[in-house]
């Protein structure tokens, strides 16, 4: 199905993005903004999207098959992260909706970000940031927030995709650290080689491992993938950094393996019911937690929202996805 030649495509951005960059959008369609910037509920969200052929959203919208059933018109639906477990693919696909996502734009600014994470978490840097705000630093030690080294030590990387390829350079380049990686499979010999990499399984990777960090996306399959069982397998004192997503960790476990001493140190820029923390993650000593900004720079969070742009266009004007989710159709039928 084609757009209707008369009347130009009704499109929602359903979140406050960058006026200047949706410029184009706004000259091509019927754009419905939201400068609150406010989170719609699910029946807030299929009442805006009731007359609209396509839509530009974030993470923090769901699209699923209630929201498509309530939506006939919907076409096309651009999110402007990597990741989308936030869309149910095979719905928009049984209904010909095509979805696209951003999945090159923020891999280089997101693995400088696991590195910061791994680096603040390893360091101590939250936990001595906030006890010398609170004015509770009255002399030195030679073992006040004695951290772990990351320099010369074992990175363990979750998820050899993009970032996690970009993040293990950055280890074995920037820090002479020893890296070994688990994938569903190997990567290429040559992506080893480019990565200094080696493949172990998750439980060898746990265990030999200084420092662990999970680049992967979120399926059901990975709900929970580090557990109490896991996190035991852990050397004393290893740090584990999550920049994948939240349900990949089983937070209670967590808290209780940072309790004990067993896990030296954590980071989370991810977590179970963003976006507000389990209690017991507030509660949990030597854990560096963030909101979810592993791709905020300004120049990268301005070219997500460009990619997503770009896909409504072509999509919307007849053409193909620029970067269709895979299982989904690349245009309109």
């Amino acid at each position: 199905m084609s757009p209707d030649p008369v009347q130009r495509p009704r499109v929602l951005v359903a979140r406050r993005l960058f006026d200047d960059v949706l410029e184009p959008l706004r000259q091509a369609f019927d754009v419905q903004f939201n400068p609150r910037d406010d989170i719609a509920s699910a029946a807030e969200l299929r009442t805006q999207l009731a007359d609209k052929d396509g839509v530009l959203i974030t993470a923090s919208e769901r699209i699923d098959a209630a929201l498509l059933e309530a939506c006939p018109r919907l076409r096309a639906v651009a999110t402007m992260t990597v990741g989308f477990d936030h869309i149910d693919v095979a719905a928009c696909a049984a209904r010909g909706v095509v979805v696209t996502h951003a999945p090159d734009v923020l891999t280089e600014t997101t693995a400088d970000f696991g590195m910061a994470l791994l680096l603040g978490a390893a360091r101590q840097l939250g936990e001595s940031e906030r006890y010398l705000r609170a004015g509770r630093w009255k002399s030195w030690s030679a073992d006040l927030f004695a951290g772990s080294d990351v320099h010369g030590t074992t990175l363990g990387i979750v998820g050899m995709g993009r970032i996690g390829r970009a993040i293990a350079r950055r280890a074995a380049l920037g820090f002479g650290m020893r890296v070994l990686y688990h994938n569903r499979k190997p990567l290429e010999p040559a992506q080893e080689r480019e990565s200094s990499a080696s493949w172990r399984s998750l439980d060898e990777l746990l265990e030999q491992s200084d420092h662990v960090m999970l680049a992967l996306p979120y399926s059901e399959s990975a709900r929970h993938l580090i557990g109490a069982g896991q996190l035991a397998r852990m050397r004393r004192g290893a740090t584990l950094v999550n920049i994948g997503r939240g349900g990949l960790v089983d937070e209670p476990a967590l808290a209780a393996a940072l309790h004990s001493g067993h896990l030296g140190a954590a980071g989370l820029d991810v977590f179970e019911g963003e976006p507000v923390p389990n209690p017991v993650l507030l509660d949990a000593p030597r854990l560096l937690i963030t909101p979810h900004i592993a791709s905020a720079s300004l120049p990268t969070r301005r070219d997500m929202v460009r990619v997503a742009m770009d896909n409504l266009l072509a999509v919307l004007r007849g053409g193909e996805a620029l970067n269709p989710v895979p299982g989904a159709p690349r245009a309109v039928r």
